[in-house]
């Protein structure tokens, strides 16, 4: 019988030959596929913290530059996974790596403000990764990063109808196996794109609630992080 990080495991490379078959639009110049060339670092992260049921899970979109593109977790900016998870591991390369977005791994010096103001929100909430992690788990939707040929991210959102129509049914079909492994009372989106995915799941019994998302994009987020997020969070019962 499998472990449940086992079973996270199995899902995610699963999702990845899948992701694999996919095409997209000449105006996408890479892209990149976490859970094929950042496995080992996904992996860590589920060994250490995904080997329990979960009170609550948080869904984020895809993976930034700096973040999960270079670690394999999601939000994965450097400190925050190295010192304060206490993980490492040896990050591969993608297949068409793209010269403006190097992935360096561990060693990369650049910080994803995204992943800093989340993970830094729950360090501050929470006196270990321990006490977070006994309660609740970080995933994103989708393991892939779209690149332009300036280097620029693309979200999924942005793909074509047909494009998104594809990956939709891939990540949704993971999204559900993951839910159904972890069993969580309520799944929180982490902005609207990842609260809209979960509702198109359309889970009996799931509750489903959102916050702000961290992205330096959001004028809001500027403004008011982490006092908007922490008032969601209280909202919806989870700081109890």
């Amino acid at each position: 019988m499998s472990s449940i990080s086992d079973s996270l495991i199995s899902e995610a490379k699963t999702l990845a030959k899948k992701c694999n078959k996919l095409s997209f639009s000449d105006k996408v110049w890479a892209v990149y596929n976490t859970f094929e060339y950042a496995l080992p670092g996904y992996q860590a992260y589920v060994e250490r913290y995904g080997e329990s049921k979960k009170r609550a899970i948080f869904l984020g979109m895809n993976p930034g530059p700096w973040g999960m593109s270079q670690t394999g977790v999601p939000f994965g900016e450097i400190p925050a996974v190295r010192d304060w998870m206490g993980l490492r591991a040896e990050i591969g390369k993608p297949r068409n790596e793209h010269p403006k977005r190097p992935i360096e791994g561990f060693n990369c010096a650049r910080s994803e403000v995204s992943g800093r103001r989340l993970w830094g929100l729950f360090s501050e909430i929470f006196e270990s990764p321990d006490a977070f992690f006994e309660q609740f788990f970080v995933f994103n939707y989708c393991p892939l990063a779209f690149l332009l040929e300036s280097g620029a991210n693309l979200t999924p959102d942005k793909l074509t109808a047909t494009e998104r129509q594809h990956l939709e049914a891939a990540c949704d079909e993971h999204l559900r196996n993951v839910i159904a492994i972890l069993e969580p009372e309520m799944a929180v989106g982490v902005g609207g794109f990842a609260t809209k995915c979960l509702q198109r799941l359309n889970i009996g019994g799931l509750r489903i609630g959102t916050i702000l998302h961290p992205s330096p994009a959001s004028p809001i987020a500027n403004r008011e992080w982490p006092e908007r997020p922490k008032s969601q969070l209280e909202e919806l019962g989870l700081l109890s």
